[in-house]
């Protein structure tokens, strides 16, 4: 038995043996390396909210997109936000931040920040983290250095609730917070304030979903004692609807 399994192995050698060395090196030719997925360049925007607000009396338009380019490890965000009631801008935001990927899941950004209103606008430098820590959720926190030793904190999270293959339930929270007061810009220390959302989209396709929901607003503290001083009110609910876009 022994015999007959050393056949094999026998013959193979003797094959070996009768390569010429050119046979040996075609059959060894160097292959070029795996690819890594990081030099490819890609990008995408996505508009998150483009929605028309019912607020009390009046209405509003409110916006927030982000877009980034660049490859799995290093990429560029763009980032803004804003809000107009009754034809003037009360909110309008741009952020250019630079992401490095540290996990499959998380990354780290820095950058500046640019404040066109409240008041006459104002610079900040910014770092934060972002990421997806559940499948579905997403999670913004982002420190911000700015103008007169003033500094900021806003977290935001959300979660894409599968109902359906098209139907999508998100509940939303966006907090503020400043170091000090601001009151010409209407911002008080401490938690300033505070957005929670439901929203129910449809997703007609996969860039483009319409959707209906309900926002309440409120501010805090400094913030709160500010917006009674100008006969405003310090907490309010919005009915939304809007579309969201991803190219």
């Amino acid at each position: 038995m022994n015999e007959r399994l050393n056949r094999p192995l026998l013959g193979g050698m003797a094959l070996l043996l009768s390569l010429g060395s050119e046979d040996i090196r075609a059959a060894t030719l160097d292959l070029p390396g795996h690819q890594v997925h990081d030099r490819q360049i890609n990008w995408a925007v996505t508009v998150e909210q483009l929605e028309y607000q019912n607020v009390e009396d009046s209405s509003a338009l409110n916006w927030n997109a982000n877009a980034w380019i660049g490859g799995d490890i290093d990429r560029l965000w763009l980032r803004s936000e804003g809000e107009r009631e009754q034809g003037r801008t009360h909110k309008a935001e741009l952020q250019a931040l630079w992401g490095h990927a540290f996990s499959p899941w998380w990354e780290v950004v820095g950058g500046v920040r640019q404040d066109f209103k409240p008041g006459s606008g104002q610079a900040w430098a910014a770092f934060g983290i972002q990421g997806t820590p559940l499948y579905g959720m997403e999670l913004e926190a982002t420190l911000y250095a700015g103008e007169r030793q003033q500094t900021a904190l806003r977290v935001e999270a959300s979660y894409a609730i599968l109902l359906t293959q098209r139907w999508r339930l998100e509940p939303r929270l966006e907090t503020n917070s400043y170091g000090r007061d601001d009151p010409g810009r209407g911002q008080g220390s401490g938690l300033a304030d505070s957005e929670v959302g439901l929203r129910l989209r449809y997703e007609i396709t996969p860039g483009f979903a319409h959707y209906v929901g309900v926002s309440f607003n409120r501010v805090y503290g400094e913030t709160a004692a500010m917006a009674r001083d100008e006969g405003e009110d310090i907490g309010k609910t919005r009915w939304v609807a809007g579309i969201r876009l991803r190219f």
